[in-house]
């Protein structure tokens, strides 16, 4: 982590609706750690990633999140899988099947691409999007991907925070000048620019103590790792932010345990921790993460099929988001 802030363009006025909770979901299909991977998704492709992208418009989400890793060593297949879809590609393949529903890099390892290669490609995705790309960073945690393509594991820290600087520098002018030291630059072009003025957000991952630094010094939004409103985490967040960026609007997000509306086909076993029961049940373990200051919540749905999966994202767009926000 640097000392002192890297110089930014102007922060981006917050994307997510006033006065409401938003919702968002990490998309089955694209990516399949053993940690969460539902027994259809192996043999699940394209039909399947979008019919639930779909699903999640229709019902009123506010985006879909594709996850990041471009490669896993064989050290951790076994827990993480190797089926990791590329971020940028999946998230231009959602904008040719999507009309309005924002589209999320969750989380995109900034450290690992040159700054103004992520910028030309997220500027891209906000064209085709026609202006609904969230640009979702972080640290990363693979040691051997740095190893192949990055600056040493225990310098990302520094390397994330330059990443991030000439990615919103490169997404903001047309011609970047950026100060380096990993990536120095100046008197080159970049088009097209995003269809987001002065540029696409960008959210910020983590919720160690470097990370909420992170966040408060560079980021529009907040995407936490930890499940629930931590109202400590949130407290020390907006201290930083009030000392780094005067206090600055900032998107918050939390991520909610699994949720189940109703009761599961007979067989079918919900996943430890899973929130089940009514719409009116559903809604009263949510309602807290609005009244501690958070403006959108990432849910998950445990399912055996993609049907099941889908019926579950419009049953809560139909009864548990109006409840939420009534």
């Amino acid at each position: 982590m640097t000392n002192a802030p890297i110089a930014l363009p102007a922060h981006v006025v917050p994307v997510l609706p006033a006065g409401v909770v938003s919702f968002g979901m990490q998309l089955p299909v694209q990516s399949q750690s053993t940690i969460y991977v539902e027994p259809w998704e192996p043999e699940a492709g394209p039909a399947e990633l979008a019919r639930v992208a779909q699903a999640c418009e229709s019902a009123g989400f506010f985006y879909v999140g594709v996850c990041d890793h471009t490669f896993i060593p064989e050290r951790l297949a076994g827990a993480m899988s190797t089926t990791w879809y590329d971020t940028v590609a999946t998230l231009g393949y959602l904008a040719g099947v999507t009309s309005e529903i924002r589209l999320l890099s969750h989380i995109y390892v900034a450290a690992l691409r040159h700054p103004l290669r992520a910028a030309k490609e997220f500027a891209t995705v906000d064209v085709l999007s026609s202006g609904r790309v969230i640009c979702g960073v972080g640290a990363g945690h693979v040691n051997e991907e740095f190893d192949l393509m990055g600056p040493p594991f225990d310098e990302r820290g520094a390397a994330t925070d330059e990443a991030i600087a000439g990615l919103a520098i490169g997404l903001a002018e047309e011609y970047p000048v950026l100060p380096g030291p990993r990536w120095p630059a100046s008197g080159v072009g970049l088009k097209p620019r995003p269809v987001q003025s002065p540029r696409p957000p960008i959210w910020v991952g983590g919720s160690s103590l470097p990370a909420l630094r992170r966040t408060a010094r560079y980021a529009d939004g907040w995407l936490p790792q930890s499940v629930g409103p931590n109202t400590e985490l949130l407290a020390t967040l907006a201290d930083l932010r009030a000392e780094y960026r005067d206090g600055a609007p900032l998107d918050i997000g939390s991520i909610a345990y699994p949720l189940y509306l109703g009761d599961p086909p007979a067989g079918n076993e919900l996943p430890p921790g899973t929130v089940k029961g009514s719409a009116d049940e559903i809604a009263t373990y949510l309602r807290p993460f609005g009244e501690a200051g958070v403006g959108q919540i990432q849910v998950r749905f445990p399912a055996h099929s993609v049907e099941e999966l889908c019926d579950q994202i419009a049953r809560f767009g139909a009864e548990v988001i109006p409840l939420v926000n009534g």
